[in-house]
């Protein structure tokens, strides 16, 4: 069962209580984008620092931009409650607008200050010089043994032994060394342990035994051979300092906050636009390829899946109160029929998105506009109109539902889990397009 065989007609019709001959020419605008295509097929979505750090399951930067340009003026501020890889800041900071961006996700935080501060590219280049002179210091193995023996405890050791070649241990922990040694900007020492990161997760090869690991379905290959941490880390680094002038000349600000979207720590009616993509329930594992890089930076195995536990989306059940609307329950039941336990899961994802929303409307300025991207998945064959339910429970909250849009993905494009034994299998084929729900805070 696909999501072409589930009935969304009218979940892409305008809310009832839309009436063009009301609202404004702002309002009207936003109609009429929500309306048009917006798949963005063919258009760049590397330029700036978007392309800094592989995740999964980015939306094209031209999705905030357009609502940020139509929506917002310059100084504005933009909300993105679950900011991930940060697209959304990105996009409002090179447009002049202030940006906010809330998330659980350590690496998110990390990803999110690599690509929006402002940087010299020769301050950058003149460092990474430094950095790699610097390293010859920790080439004998003597210090590099003695500081993973230092920063790992036990469990942590195991891990590392499990995924890492001694030799690429080595590596890293020499780059880990280095970089604290030499860097002591802020701003310059979160770009470059971004960079870090970026040669241990990425869409192909890497420096760990794992495959998969940037679709977060990582599996450990004996054959494969690691490429050297060092080069990797020089070859990225030099790549990614190219384009760091774009954001040289951003006029925005971008404010990165680790918080929970489900009781964010803003002031009411204090935000004039929200744009975001919530987790997909059954879908990604963030953490999974996450902790891959969090380790090096100091965050113990055990520690990290506590905090897995925390995100929206988790497969961990806590007691589930709230009551949901008629259609979003009826979903519930439906797996819950089939598996009692997926079921519970997929009622405690919308209790999750019923308390974000319910935040979101909160902050959000009366007058203006909060967009959800949301896909759909598939628990125990059920695929589950995401876009249906988060509308539903959205009307519910107070929020007027102007449009839901919607784009077909490019599949050679989309990082999103991949189907290992059949391509009739998965996630890769229950994703073929995403839907944009265009909410109104009257």
């Amino acid at each position: 069962m696909t999501i072409d065989s589930v009935s969304t007609k009218t979940a892409i019709e305008p809310h009832p209580e839309y009436d063009p001959n009301y609202y404004g020419d702002n309002l009207n605008n936003y109609y009429k984008i929500l309306s048009s295509t917006l798949d963005f097929h063919g258009e760049s979505t590397n330029y700036s620092s978007h392309n800094f750090h592989a995740f999964p399951a980015k939306f094209p930067p031209q999705i905030p931009r357009i609502f940020i340009e139509t929506l917002t003026q310059e100084s504005d501020t933009i909300l993105d409650p679950l900011v991930g890889s940060g697209t959304t800041l990105v996009e409002a900071v090179l447009l002049g607008r202030n940006a906010i961006g809330v998330d659980l996700d350590p690496l998110a935080h990390l990803i999110c200050k690599m690509k929006t501060r402002k940087i010299s590219q020769i301050t950058a280049q003149n460092t990474l010089s430094e950095i790699l002179t610097h390293i010859h210091f920790y080439q004998t193995p003597e210090k590099p043994v003695r500081w993973i023996k230092e920063n790992f405890d036990e469990k942590t050791k195991e891990f590392i032994d499990f995924w890492f070649e001694r030799k690429t241990q080595l590596e890293l922990a020499a780059l880990i060394c280095s970089i604290d040694d030499v860097v002591t900007d802020t701003n310059l020492k979160n770009f470059f342990l971004g960079i870090f990161s970026s040669v241990i997760i990425t869409k192909s090869g890497g420096v760990s035994k794992a495959r998969d690991l940037a679709h977060t379905r990582p599996h450990r290959d004996l054959k494969k051979k690691p490429k050297n941490a060092i080069d990797q880390f020089r070859i990225k680094a030099e790549k990614s300092i190219k384009n760091l002038r774009s954001m040289e000349k951003a006029r925005g600000k971008a404010e990165i906050i680790p918080g929970d979207a489900r009781k964010l720590p803003l002031l009411d009616n204090s935000i004039d636009l929200i744009i975001t993509s919530p987790p997909y329930a059954n879908g990604i594992d963030y953490m999974r390829a996450h902790k891959f890089s969090l380790v090096w930076f100091g965050w113990p195995i055990d520690r990290l899946s506590r905090l897995r536990s925390e995100y929206i989306g988790s497969e961990k059940l806590k007691d589930v109160q709230d009551r949901l609307p008629r259609v979003t329950s009826e979903w519930c039941e439906k797996v819950e029929k089939k598996d009692d336990r997926r079921g519970k899961i997929l009622k405690q994802y919308y209790t999750d998105m019923s308390s974000v929303q319910s935040e979101m409307y909160r902050v959000l300025k009366e007058k203006s506009a909060a967009i959800i991207v949301v896909g759909t998945s598939q628990m125990r064959g059920i695929v589950i109109p995401h876009h249906v339910c988060l509308k539903e429970i959205a009307a519910h909250i107070g929020f007027t539902c102007i449009k839901v849009g919607e784009r077909k993905l490019e599949r050679n494009k989309r990082m999103m889990p991949i189907a290992h034994k059949s391509e009739k299998k998965g996630i890769e084929n229950r994703l073929h397009r995403e839907y944009i729900l265009g909410l109104w805070k009257e």
